[in-house]
């Protein structure tokens, strides 16, 4: 039986990338900021592509509903100007948060390892510690791991790498270079700031504040003053001081540089109410005007010869990168406008009105596929009532209620979280108790679930928040 190499046609169908498809791709799945890189790249390297910043060009002013969208957002961002100081983007620059504009951390520890007079080789080893420092300002790794990185021939120490973090942990902001919590609260009170943390003004309060933590932070964790009163033998005054010395102590002293990105991200949809009821519009400062080079176009299209094939190329990339972007924006407006319909109670209400959502729902309304939504949606910003928000949060899960309605996991948290805020400090609720609660309310969810959303929140078991105010009191 011989192979013999053959011929054969079939008949398929497949999806081919243009680079016009896979550009409209990614200028999709960019954020406000990138979309801005990437035309102002297209506008350095494409001479007929030009852009039109003037805030109010003639064709627009004409297009009646156009005029009515920009007035419409622009009647937003003056109503929010003073609601919502947190919601960048709308606002002038002078009136962004000052962590937008600030120094990172990396420059501001710098900047005080210029004013110290080590050799230069100390400031090299402290250089390569603080690009180790993880978003809390702890380091990231092992002093003896990092050692093993160095090039051999430098043949740097031990005892060099601990002088250099001793040094790194002398800079502010306290506790910046720690190896954990325990070793960042105990920088902190090495030698503290008395007018920010009056407590530490009485020697016994200090020294039993270190002691809790070098030696029992997983005891006061566990909120048994008790067995910690006779771990440290003092009296329960001297305990109530520490603990609240302690806790005016910041865990994290790199999370001032770790600014989440909604606090000054620009929205890239607003959101008004009307007669009509909720509707979105799109942001007028994020949208890019752009527009073909009028001049080269028509000598292009006056030329009957096949000469100049550069420029056509670029006159037709010119097109697709304008085309793309009118409908990068038509795409997420057409998702928030599908959002909104189905948030209207969470825009109205807050979040305990949230609705369940998934990325199916909206993609099957829309005629898209999800990855599209799951594009249009990822850094992409919307200034609601309650702060600008990004899109993706606006996406959860459901949980049964007895009504045959469902409720979001986001709707649910709020209700447990306004339920820990206003319990009685002394008899916490339990997580049994809160889903008897949840249960009156019509939310019917295990107690394993009330347990992972309260983890979720942050907030500690009641065992553990009634040992804490009982040290408070």
């Amino acid at each position: 039986m011989s192979n013999r190499p053959a011929l054969e046609i079939r008949q398929g169908q497949h999806l081919a990338l243009t680079p016009q498809l896979q550009q409209s791709i990614r200028l999709l799945q960019l954020s406000s900021v990138e979309l801005e890189m990437e035309i102002s790249q297209a506008l350095i390297e494409n001479p007929l592509l030009e852009r039109d910043d003037d805030p109010a060009p003639a064709a627009e002013a004409a297009d009646p509903e156009r005029e009515d969208s920009m007035e419409q957002a622009d009647s937003l961002s003056e109503l929010h100007t003073e609601e919502m100081p947190g919601a960048g983007g709308v606002y002038p620059d002078d009136d962004l948060p000052q962590a937008a504009c600030a120094d990172t951390r990396r420059e501001h520890l710098l900047g005080q390892l210029a004013l110290t007079r080590a050799q230069a080789r100390d400031l090299a080893l402290v250089r390569v510690l603080i690009d180790e420092l993880d978003d809390n300002g702890y380091l990231g790794s092992p002093l003896d791991e990092i050692l093993t990185w160095l090039p051999a021939e430098l043949e740097v120490d031990a005892d060099e790498m601990r002088a250099a973090l001793a040094l790194l942990q002398s800079f502010d902001p306290p506790g910046i270079g720690a190896r954990d919590m325990a070793d960042c609260l105990r920088l902190q009170l090495r030698n503290p700031d008395v007018s920010r943390l009056p407590e530490a003004a009485d020697s016994r309060v200090l020294a039993c504040a270190r002691q809790i933590c070098a030696q029992h932070l997983p005891l006061l964790a566990a909120g048994n003053p008790a067995r910690l009163r006779e771990a440290l033998q003092c009296d329960a005054d001297i305990l109530r001081s520490a603990y609240a010395l302690i806790v005016r102590l910041d865990p994290r002293p790199g999370r001032a540089w770790t600014v989440p990105a909604a606090d000054y991200a620009v929205p890239d949809v607003l959101v008004r109410k009307t007669r009509q009821g909720w509707q979105a519009v799109l942001n007028s400062a994020v949208l890019p005007r752009l527009h073909v080079n009028g001049v080269y176009a028509q000598l292009l299209g006056n030329r009957r010869e096949g000469g100049h094939a550069a420029l056509q190329a670029q006159l037709q990339q010119a097109r697709w990168m304008i085309r793309n972007v009118e409908q990068r924006f038509d795409t997420i407006l057409r998702v928030s406008q599908a959002i909104v319909a189905h948030q209207s109670d969470f825009l109205t209400h807050g979040a305990a009105a949230m609705r369940p959502l998934i990325l199916k729902d909206i993609a099957s309304e829309l005629g898209l596929h999800e990855s599209t939504i799951s594009r249009a949606t990822t850094q992409k910003y919307m200034l609601t009532p309650f702060g600008t928000m990004e899109l993706k949060r606006f996406f959860g899960t459901g949980v049964a209620t007895d009504t045959g309605d469902a409720a979001s996991a986001t709707a649910v948290q709020e209700h447990i979280r306004k339920m820990v805020a206003e319990e009685n400090r002394s008899k916490p609720l339990s997580d049994n108790q809160i889903m008897q609660c949840l249960s009156e309310r019509g939310i019917v969810i295990a107690r394993r679930t009330v347990a992972k959303y309260r983890e979720a929140l942050r907030i500690a078991p009641a065992a553990v928040r009634k040992a804490q105010a009982q040290v408070l009191r």
